[in-house]
């Protein structure tokens, strides 16, 4: 029987190095950067079908998720220092 690997919540950000501080805020904000570009999408399909009122902003929507999704910090370089 194998044991299972409990870890302790981090309750202080500055015990973690700077390479995983700058690891997991780049994580962070690409999952919000795909959240907001998921509810985007969202939001253009509902006005496509009618069940929110569409004022010209699906394809708006649309181009928002792009952008948020091509200019997200995944596969970049890293830049600057933490």
């Amino acid at each position: 029987m194998h044991a299972i690997a409990t870890h302790a919540p981090v309750t202080n950000w500055q015990i973690l190095s700077d390479d995983l501080q700058l690891i997991l805020s780049r994580e962070a904000l690409y999952t919000a950067a795909m959240k907001i570009a998921t509810q985007a999408e969202v939001l253009a399909e509902e006005m496509e079908i009618g069940s929110l009122k569409d004022l010209g902003g699906a394809e708006a929507l649309r181009l928002l998720a792009n952008v948020v999704r091509n200019t997200s910090p995944r596969g970049q370089g890293v830049y600057g220092n933490a």
